[in-house]
């Protein structure tokens, strides 16, 4: 094929998919424009419509669930889920035909995730996994990139070359997306037809998408030494970087130097918080709800949340909720959601007020619970902030960071009085009483622009804008058992052998010559690995033995590696950061050029 027409940044969120796009030709001396493409979606039973956003829900509904042809689209008329608001809407109705938070679902350890288990229910019979009414994870992402992939290219392609697939993709992830997350990424994208993509984090995307706004006059807003918080709560998860401002040959330049761990807290909760607190009013006042009617409220609320955010002359919104029995209409439920009560829920229970050692609040744990996604004990973002500014320098010292400016993203950032919350909390958190007040970098759309950064940073591989160095977002390690006497009642020693630092840059590679391991093939082994996001000061072939607070276990892969049954050879190890954002980890043999490569499958259901 030719060279790509396009570059396409797919921001693939939690709850809603945003798909940006602009020329990939650079050579028409100015900077290209990036657009966001309207998306053609059902918005109601056979009805097909373009929206700047498509919800990330999928509906697998049975024939007497929807109308006859509901699902028709224009470029299937067989068609058998729906994706996009229809699929939110009527998911609503019946909670068991709908997938939500599928990316949540790409990184939780406890299910399989090549399995069709979604949608999830707890009360499923074992023998109750029907393959038409399920997916797994990575095929509920690879869903929702196959209906963005159709819809590119029943819309704006116009021949072959034009289509999605040949063009320059990029799909924004989590910041906090460990490496196997980014992987079955990676892997829905090939099974929604999308061979070569490359993987961007989103904070940095919504960066990139400053840049890109600003253009030239970025360096009048940041200085050397400046500390930017990129504060990114969507409608599934929050999600945190900071990005040190620094100079060289006289030039200021861009470093992501931290990440946060992946939070299970955002819009969603909110709607949630904001029905329970409509349904308490409505309680107080004699009226009662079903569970049914309840997920219609919460779907009200979050409607009205988004008008009133997003307008600020908005003080009020209507909320409806539908009757129950023969008399739907008759029995509609109706009142006011009020902006004041809106901040006040949310600004209270999501942002209060907290000290600069304080901790996200945990739960105690119950000896037993439902397995499904991992949310948050603790709701308030601002006490996950604080954690997060708190990092380790060595072994024991812990410094507190101090950011000069926060960069917002996220449709509930649209709030000034959310966004004035964070600001105040940071600098009453200097460790210094230096009266200097935290910068608000202006963001054009809190909605649109981890897209437009992605397709930014499609531009910048190419040559053009302001690059940031990021890499590797985790420090990676592998277990390698402790070469100790068996001693009894005493668990094999394992220690953690770092094979990736954190910042490891995509394309470059980490070489151990100078230490070797034992690499057992011809029979089945067990290989550990295991990340970080705490320890930023591990360099490759760093070795840590007592590691079970601040690195956790990711995934075990069992496998034969080719050779002679039992055969235990020297090796050394490399590591490579790939260009997609991925990772790979080969042994290489001391006396002859054989390696070996450990990838990071998930292991099956057993």
């Amino acid at each position: 094929m030719t060279e790509p027409r396009y570059i396409i940044g797919i921001d693939l969120g939690t709850t809603n998919c945003v798909v940006s796009y602009t020329t990939a030709n650079l050579s028409q001396g100015k900077f290209p424009d990036i657009k966001i493409m309207p998306i053609p979606q059902l918005v109601g039973a056979g009805v097909v419509e373009k929206r700047p956003v498509l919800p990330s829900f999928i509906l697998i509904p049975r024939e007497h669930e929807i109308p006859d042809d509901a699902l028709k689209l224009p470029w299937k008329e067989d068609n058998r889920i729906a994706v996009g608001e229809f699929a939110r809407d009527r998911g609503a109705e019946i909670p068991h035909r709908l997938i939500s938070s599928a990316k949540s679902w790409l990184c939780n350890t406890m299910v399989d995730r090549n399995a069709a288990i979604l949608p999830w229910s707890h009360d499923r019979k074992p023998n109750d996994n029907n393959a038409d009414e399920r997916l797994s994870p990575v095929e509920a992402s690879a869903a929702i990139l196959r209906h963005i992939r159709n819809a590119w290219n029943y819309t704006m392609a116009e021949n072959e070359e034009a289509k999605l697939e040949h063009q320059d993709v990029l799909i924004t992830v989590p910041a906090s997306f460990d490496a196997v997350a980014r992987d079955l990424t990676v892997k829905a994208a090939e099974m929604a037809g999308l061979t070569d993509v490359t993987l961007i984090e989103e904070p940095l995307s919504a960066f990139y998408a400053w840049l890109e706004s600003t253009q030239d006059e970025w360096r009048q807003s940041v200085s050397k030494d400046d500390l930017v918080l990129v504060c990114d709560v969507g409608g599934g998860t929050s999600d945190f970087s900071l990005i040190q401002i620094a100079e060289e040959d006289g030039e200021l330049v861009l470093e992501r130097i931290a990440v946060g761990d992946h939070l299970l807290v955002g819009g969603d909760n909110m709607d949630l918080a904001l029905s329970y607190a409509v349904y308490q009013e409505m309680e107080a006042k004699g009226t009662k709800l079903d569970n049914w009617q309840m997920r219609g409220l919460i779907q009200s609320c979050r409607k009205a949340k988004e008008k009133i955010l997003s307008d600020p002359e908005c003080n009020e919104q209507p909320v409806t909720i539908l009757g129950r029995g023969s008399s739907l209409i008759g029995g509609t439920i109706k009142t006011t959601l009020q902006k004041s009560k809106v901040e006040q829920v949310i600004r209270d229970g999501f942002f209060p007020i907290c000290k600069r050692a304080d901790k996200p609040v945990k739960n105690q744990q119950s000896g037993i619970r439902e397995i499904g996604l991992v949310y948050e004990a603790d709701p308030a973002v601002t006490r996950h902030i604080a954690r997060f500014l708190r990092r380790k320098s060595g072994d024991t010292k812990t410094v507190s960071l101090s950011p000069t400016s926060v960069l917002f993203n996220g449709g509930i950032m649209k709030a000034a009085s959310l966004r004035s919350r964070i600001l105040y909390l940071i600098e009453s958190w200097r460790e210094t009483a230096d009266g200097a007040v935290v910068n608000e970098i202006e963001n054009d759309d809190y909605d649109l622009a981890v897209a437009r950064g992605a397709a930014y940073y499609g531009l910048v591989r190419r040559g053009g804008g302001i690059r940031i160095r990021a890499g590797l977002g985790k420090s990676y390690y592998i277990g390698v058992a402790a070469a100790r006497p068996a001693v009894p009642g005493m668990p094999p020693a394992m220690k953690a052998l770092c094979v990736a630092p954190f910042g490891m840059e995509e394309g470059t590679q980490a070489k151990l010559p100078e230490q070797e391991f034992v690499l057992v093939v011809g029979e089945q082994v067990k290989f550990d690995f295991l990340a970080s996001s705490q320890r930023f000061d591990d360099d490759a072939g760093a070795v840590v033995e007592d590691w079970e607070e601040e690195i956790e276990a990711l995934t075990t892969l069992e496998t034969t590696l080719d050779g002679e049954q039992g055969e235990a050879i020297p090796v050394s190890l490399e590591t490579k950061a790939t260009e997609t954002g991925a990772l790979a980890i080969r042994c290489v043999a001391r006396d002859d050029d054989r390696k070996w490569k450990l990838a990071f499958n998930v292991r099956g259901g057993d």
